[in-house]
């Protein structure tokens, strides 16, 4: 979508094409096309409400039911902030004290909605014209807009000193092609901007992939690690004031709660230690693993149970301190699977119980899923070359039971860890 095609929607002509277009978003696109060209459509105004829809629609798991309302491109929907971490993000900005905001490279602007919910008046960067006129409709949109400033220019420009707080979420994708940028002095704005704002303003936050080399989380800042449900979503530097701990690993669970075994439809649970927990009284809530990120867990045998941890506390290198509250230990000092004795309630890791350790050898997994009359198994692994799909079908699995096997390394051996759920 261009800004031509952008002001194409916001006429009546626009909004009627875009109501009919919900109505058909997510079935076979000829034929709605097809329908809206019927009604007499323009071809191309047909193509761009469509698409609209059909973004509105995925955007929903993100942005909730306001995203109905609001407008997105494909790239910036992609790179846009779940609407959960954003609104968590602006709580504890507002915690602190923040009444005024910057978001340089605000997008869509998730985080900037997110932060005038929260009752902060922000003032958005963004350098892509679409992208600011996009933001700036999507503010009036969920009735923001007396919160939220979008101008479009140049996020280094921007006087700071106008406001309390920053937040910086730099573009991470090339403009056209949307490969990502690997190289943090690519950025846009570059990284030496960005870990200088710090130095400028005493309360920074700054999103990052979550693969951020740990060298480059700048001295005194707090680096925070945030899965969904168990994906991985970002990073985040707490910077100046704001900075509560070295490492942080925030859990947050949208689905049903766990039980102590991992397990869907329990009650939530506290973990001792480092681990914090908070939940809202639903079915969410948020746990949070804090420590330093540099010791190193214990190495010991294969036990009986055995513990993923989540990616957020293996990204935050806090295995350690989860292995403590576990009483747990690694089989191999390289690998983030952890093994003890008890099945030790945790939101941090998903927890199997170990039926059978075997050195790999597909001869012998086939013989035994075959006797155990296994017919679906959930692949995992750590440390291993094996293709998962590709040993799926080589086992030719033939029964009725289901099997979790974690492909792994133990004293630098393949191994296959035969496992079920904990209880």
């Amino acid at each position: 979508m261009d800004l031509e095609q952008f002001a194409a929607l916001r006429t009546p002509e626009g909004s009627a094409a875009l109501h009919a277009a919900a109505r058909l978003a997510g079935g076979d696109p000829l034929t709605a096309a097809a329908a809206l060209r019927s009604a007499g459509v323009p071809a191309g105004l047909a193509a761009t409400a469509l698409t609209q829809a059909e973004l509105r629609r995925r955007a929903v798991g993100k942005f909730g039911e306001a995203a109905t309302g609001m407008f997105f491109t494909r790239p910036g929907l992609e790179q846009a902030t779940r609407q959960v971490v954003a609104r968590r993000r602006a709580e504890r900005l507002r915690a602190a004290g923040v009444s005024t905001l910057a978001d340089l490279g605000c997008g869509l602007g998730a985080d900037a909605l997110a932060a005038a919910r929260a009752g902060i008046r922000v003032y958005a960067v963004e350098a892509d014209p679409l992208t600011a006129a996009l933001a700036e409709e999507n503010a009036r949109a969920t009735g923001l807009a007396d919160l939220v400033t979008v101008e479009c220019g140049d996020a280094t420009a921007f006087d700071v000193t106008r406001v309390e707080a920053v937040f910086c979420d730099p573009a991470r994708r090339r403009t056209g092609t949307g490969r990502r940028i690997f190289d943090p002095n690519s950025y846009s704005p570059p990284w030496h901007f960005v870990t200088g704002l710090a130095e400028r303003v005493p309360r920074t936050v700054v999103k990052v992939a979550p693969g951020l080399d740990h060298a480059l989380i700048p001295a005194g800042a707090e680096a925070e690690w945030v899965s969904v449900d168990g994906d991985l979503v970002e990073a985040a530097l707490w910077c100046g004031e704001l900075a509560e701990v070295p490492r942080r690993a925030t859990v947050l669970k949208e689905g049903p709660l766990l039980n102590a075994s991992g397990i869907a439809g329990g009650p939530s649970y506290h973990l001792a230690g480092g681990g914090t927990h908070r939940t809202d009284g639903s079915a969410r809530a948020a746990y949070q693993l804090t420590g330093e990120g540099a010791t190193e867990a214990p190495v010991g045998p294969v036990r009986r149970f055995v513990y993923d941890p989540d990616p957020a506390v293996v990204r935050a290198h806090l295995v350690a301190e989860l292995a403590a509250d576990l009483g747990a230990t690694l089989a191999d000092p390289t690998i983030a699977y952890l093994y003890a004795d008890a099945a030790t309630p945790t939101p941090y890791a998903r927890c199997l119980e170990v039926t059978d350790v075997l050195p790999f050898s597909l001869k012998r997994l086939r013989a035994l899923l075959r006797e155990r009359r296994v017919g679906r198994v959930e692949i995992l692994k750590r440390g291993s070359a094996v293709e998962p799909e590709r040993l799926r079908r080589d086992l030719r699995l033939a029964g009725d039971q289901p099997a979790s096997l974690v492909l792994t390394r133990v004293d630098a051996a393949p191994t296959v860890l035969v496992c079920r759920p904990a209880h």
